[in-house]
């Protein structure tokens, strides 16, 4: 019984978490993102939560709202997601995100939100804290394959993105997993140069 309760508490499907809208949701994340020394995140699908500029976040939070039919607070949910950002600025935390190329062309919110959100990446990049790689479409994947979006909380818990619910993974064994499949994913990245390069490429294709 311990364990299917441990299991229940685990995954909650995105109905029930955003019941009462998103903005609770995002503000709910903030102690354990502050309190956080490691994240690593990686992204096949979208730019990762906390790289989002406020524009890119509404249009990605409304169609995700109205998808699952929950309340359309995404302007107000936008503004708590790019405020808790502050960490990528915040001492005390080393941030990796690694992206899929196709989220660097995957349209959320039209060219105009588009080109915004990869201009903010290429100056995001500059951050002390951060480390951004892209793997390219053409790469090899000897040992890992394109995955569901997930972020590392230092060792544990791992939250995985799911298109019904959000799982987070606190046993040791399991979360080891994903602490390893985002090295190799982030051994699979550019970084620097050209990184900026592939970004610089996509951002021609909305310009």
């Amino acid at each position: 019984m311990a364990s299917l309760h441990a299991a229940d508490s685990a995954y909650v499907e995105w109905r029930r978490l955003a019941a009462g809208g998103f903005r609770h949701l995002q503000n709910a994340y903030v102690p354990l993102y502050e309190r956080t020394q490691r994240i690593g995140c990686y992204q096949s699908h979208v730019v990762p939560g906390l790289l989002q500029t406020e524009s890119y976040a509404a249009d990605l939070i409304k169609a995700v709202a109205t998808f699952h039919g929950s309340p359309d607070d995404s302007a107000d949910a936008a503004a708590a997601r790019v405020a808790r950002s502050r960490v990528l600025h915040s001492p005390g935390h080393e941030i990796t995100a690694v992206l899929e190329e196709a989220v660097l062309t995957y349209c959320i919110g039209g060219p105009q939100v588009m080109s915004g959100q990869l201009r903010y990446l290429l100056d995001v990049m500059g951050a002390p804290s951060l480390r951004l790689g892209v793997i390219p479409a053409a790469t090899e994947r000897p040992t890992v394959w394109t995955l569901e979006g997930f972020t590392v909380f230092d060792a544990a818990p791992v939250q995985v993105e799911l298109l019904s619910a959000r799982v987070v993974i606190a046993r040791p064994q399991e979360a080891g997993l994903y602490v390893r499949a985002l090295a190799e994913l982030g051994g699979l990245a550019v970084y620097g140069r050209e990184a900026r390069e592939l970004i610089n490429a996509a951002l021609a294709l909305f310009s």
